[in-house]
């Protein structure tokens, strides 16, 4: 094996590794999350309702749907 075919070598484990170990983190960090959700009970629909309607007019607004209203 050359010196290049090496460091290719130790750089692409080093990345495996790294990737395992976040995999694993992610995984305990969802173990630790999902049980704090399921107690929160039912869900709230009005945030992302009025979310999306300020977008809607912002998006008007950009639009310039309103021009003949000033």
């Amino acid at each position: 094996m050359t010196d290049r075919q090496k460091r290719i070598t130790a750089a692409l484990a080093a990345v495996n590794t790294y990737l395992q170990q976040e995999e694993e983190s992610a995984a305990q960090l969802a173990a630790t999350v999902l049980p704090t959700q399921a107690q929160a009970g039912s869900l709230n629909f009005w945030g992302p309702s009025g979310r999306l309607e300020m977008m809607s007019m912002r998006r008007l607004i950009q639009m310039r749907a309103f021009v003949r209203l000033r």
